[in-house]
């Protein structure tokens, strides 16, 4: 658990830092016989940062408060 807690913390990182990305599809425009023209179309994906904060609390807390394998794991109060 406390790995997922770990890669959540990350991932959360992550988010945070890069708040979009981009990408580009290739549409036809006009196809006529053998001449074909197409156009570069980009597309933003954006998102909040808060949403990485968000992730990096809930990763955080699983990562502190989950029991793993530490020192003490195997240890009987």
């Amino acid at each position: 658990m406390k790995k997922a807690g770990f890669i959540i913390l990350l991932v959360g990182l992550l988010i945070t830092v890069f708040t979009s990305f981009n990408f580009v599809t290739r549409e036809k425009v006009v196809d006529v016989g053998k001449v074909q023209i197409t156009m570069d179309k980009n597309h933003a994906f954006t998102w909040s940062p808060l949403f990485g904060l968000v992730a990096i609390v809930i990763g955080g807390a699983i990562y502190m408060f989950s029991k793993g394998k530490g020192r003490d794991s195997g240890r009987a109060n």
